[in-house]
């Protein structure tokens, strides 16, 4: 559900703070931030964040494309290691694995004759 538009955009209020601080003084150092859930404001153009995902601060820059969007959206808090079913499929694919079909054109069984009786 989102927030009402009477309301405004939620952004933490030591995060603006820090947004201006560091806008005024002209550094572009990470500003490190635990607040996930606030709203990127158009202020925050151009700064660099590191965004906290429960392990690390994730280095977000922000861009005029992003004003809107949760700063929690950049910093993913899961890896994708892909499917155990993928590895396996791609394993038993190899010439010589175990379970492996074998190669086209090698000695097998003999095809059975096509054609008809007459």
């Amino acid at each position: 559900m989102s927030r009402s538009l009477w309301k405004g955009p939620f952004v933490d209020g030591y995060l603006l703070k820090k947004a201006d601080a560091a806008r005024s003084s002209g550094r572009h150092e990470m500003i490190r931030i635990w607040s996930r859930r606030s709203t990127i404001l158009p202020q925050f153009v151009g700064l660099t964040f590191g965004v906290y995902n429960g392990q690390k601060h994730v280095p977000v820059i922000v861009t005029e494309e992003m004003v809107g969007h949760k700063f929690g959206e950049f910093a993913p808090t899961r890896s994708f290691y892909g499917h155990s079913s993928d590895r396996k499929a791609k394993r038993a694919a190899l010439p010589g694995a175990p379970g492996a079909a074998p190669a086209e054109g090698a000695a097998s069984a003999p095809a059975a004759p096509s054609g008809g009786t007459s």
